[in-house]
């Protein structure tokens, strides 16, 4: 008897054991593929299909930490509808996360949103490096519906994707359209490329692109957004909805960056007479409360920023606006903040919602 209630209390695990399906077979697309848009890489096509940010043909007219940021594929982002009941990816990484201030997914995450929310992020092993691909899966066993998807490339490492699985019958299709026909296109510092977001969607770039349906052209570069005429000239080769310029801070002085700022913006302003410019003063930033010597020249800044912004205005260009970047994060908000420099993902929601109203209006959305 007492046998009996053993094998009867068992009975549903046994039953469950059986009953449990095998894992579903992945029929693997290689990458790049027609059926998957790439948006926020404007050369990816003359660049063979490469990840990368500027275009190949003008390599040696960049500096070398530029190309080498450039390598990183912020802002990318691989579109596209299914109804697969999986959805997996195979990635290849040129080496394993190593920044202090920045964790793995951070840096190297490739996220997936699915109908405009988060679903999981893959990224790079303790062990990645050429030949050693990473495998993940997003999800599987869902029921068949067509889904809206959108890989976020990484913020800050170079990453190849080699494959992306989906389920042996499922239909693939094009991605929805976005509110704007051209990319907005951000030009700024480490704080444009993406640092310190905890994952490559939680750029405010990526934020606004969500909230608005906008294409958007990632153009930060860590430490090195510096406004040099080589890169105005590769900005202005965009066809843009709109520009974003935010490269104050990594320019030491106000003197450096008196040589760049006008001088870029005419190059931009040359090509796109009618295009709508934000020019962005620098963000607040911790050691503007704690450091005297360093309070100045912020602030000499963004003085640069409104005197160059105005005298455009000024003389009849009526397509440039100012935006305070102390209006974006400003002294209040230390808690948006990681470092006392670089926004969290508090401090880029923050920035997000300040840019959404400002873009909504001059990109007359609905």
């Amino acid at each position: 008897m007492r046998l009996a209630r053993i094998l009867l209390a068992l009975l549903p695990t046994a039953v469950a054991l059986v009953a449990q399906p095998e894992a579903e077979p992945i029929r693997w697309i290689g990458f790049p593929n027609p059926q998957f848009e790439v948006n926020g890489l404007p050369w990816f096509e003359q660049n063979e299909s490469q990840l990368v940010r500027l275009p190949l043909r003008l390599k040696e007219s960049f500096r070398k930490p530029v190309w080498d940021l450039a390598q990183s594929p912020s802002g990318g982002r691989i579109r596209f509808r299914t109804d697969s009941t999986l959805l997996a990816i195979r990635l290849e990484y040129p080496s394993p996360p190593e920044m202090r201030n920045l964790h793995a997914f951070g840096q190297t995450g490739v996220d997936l949103y699915v109908d405009g929310t988060y679903r999981g992020t893959a990224t790079a092993e303790k062990d990645s490096g050429p030949g050693k691909p990473v495998t993940h899966t997003y999800y599987q066993g869902k029921a068949r519906a067509m889904r809206e998807v959108v890989l976020y490339l990484s913020l800050y490492k170079s990453v190849k994707v080699l494959e992306i699985g989906l389920d042996n019958t499922a239909k693939v299709e094009k991605a929805s359209p976005f509110a704007a026909a051209k990319p907005v296109v951000f030009y700024g510092t480490s704080i444009t490329q993406g640092g310190c977001a905890s994952r490559s969607g939680l750029s405010y770039q990526a934020i606004l692109g969500r909230r608005l349906n906008l294409d958007f052209v990632n153009l930060g570069f860590s430490g090195n957004g510096i406004g040099e005429p080589e890169m105005a000239k590769a900005v202005a080769e965009i066809d843009a909805s709109c520009f974003v310029l935010d490269f104050a801070q990594n320019n030491r002085t106000v003197e450096s960056l008196s040589k760049a700022y006008a001088p870029f913006l005419e190059t931009v302003r040359a090509k796109h007479p009618e295009t709508p410019v934000l020019v962005v003063t620098p963000i607040y930033s911790v050691y503007e409360s704690w450091d005297a010597p360093r309070i100045i020249e912020p602030e000499r800044m963004r003085e640069h920023i409104r005197q160059v912004a105005g005298q455009r205005i000024a003389a009849g260009d009526r397509k440039i606006q100012i935006i305070e970047g102390t209006d974006l994060l400003g002294p209040s908000q230390g808690d948006g903040l990681v470092d006392g420099v670089h926004p969290n993902d508090l401090g880029f929601q923050w920035m997000a919602e300040g840019l959404s109203a400002r873009l909504r209006k001059v990109l007359e959305l609905k």
